[in-house]
């Protein structure tokens, strides 16, 4: 029986994390889980109770309630946020949202709600997770640990085709351009998890490869890891 291992990647926004850790968990048959989305969800539940950032008092009566899942759609074939039963993956994709997960991100109660969901769910291995601290704070041992860059510019033309194709036809490129730059400079800079490339990390610059490039890489570099063990 070939043994299972943990892959942590992180990176800068819209490096395509998500899409990649999808596609590993799928072809691996391991589960997938998108830490990032989870840190929108809370943001989105704090904004639909009306809790700000200072308010620990009722953030931590809040996290306790919250169950963050995540639904295989066959449809679009593409895994949805489910918020408490509710799918909300629209709904936490949206600039109000974007423009608040970062600092959200920063508040210690909610890393620690979430790291310890996340650490529980790795125990038993064959797990595929995204985010910015993966590899450095929730899964320091993973197996595999891959960082994802790619140059801002090309990521905002792909997050602005992101956000137009669910609808969003307002934004603009400079919006989204600033929006991921401010991002960036928030979680590299954030005193608790920074953004940091673990010291064992393969880096992959998808600035110039086509996403099934990018895939196929990734996925040779996981089955030669799985190899070793």
């Amino acid at each position: 029986m070939t043994k299972k291992i943990n892959i942590a990647i992180d990176g800068y926004s819209s490096c395509g994390k998500g899409t990649l850790a999808k596609f590993l968990a799928k072809s691996l048959n391991y589960i997938f889980i998108d830490s990032g989305a989870m840190y929108r969800a809370v943001t989105f539940a704090m904004i639909q109770a009306g809790i700000g950032f200072d308010n620990a008092i009722e953030l931590e009566a809040l996290l306790p309630k919250l169950k963050i899942t995540f639904k295989h759609i066959p449809e679009d074939d593409f895994y949805h946020t489910i918020l408490n039963g509710e799918d909300i993956e629209t709904e936490i994709r949206s600039m109000a949202v974007s423009n608040m997960v970062s600092p959200v991100s920063k508040i210690q109660l909610v890393r620690d709600f979430l790291v310890k969901q996340q650490q529980e769910i790795g125990l038993n291995k064959g797990v595929v997770m995204d985010g910015r601290d993966i590899g450095t704070v929730v899964f320091p041992d993973a197996e595999l640990k891959i960082f994802m860059t790619a140059k801002a510019e090309i990521r905002a033309h792909r997050r602005l085709n992101e956000l137009r194709e669910n609808g969003n036809l307002a934004i603009s490129y400079e919006e989204v351009l600033k929006n991921l730059n401010d991002r960036d400079y928030s979680d590299s800079n954030r005193v608790n998890s920074p953004l940091l490339k673990a010291e064992s990390a393969v880096i992959i610059d998808n600035s110039e490869l086509s996403k099934s490039e990018q895939n196929e890489l990734a996925l040779a570099i996981a089955n030669k890891t799985i190899s070793t063990i």
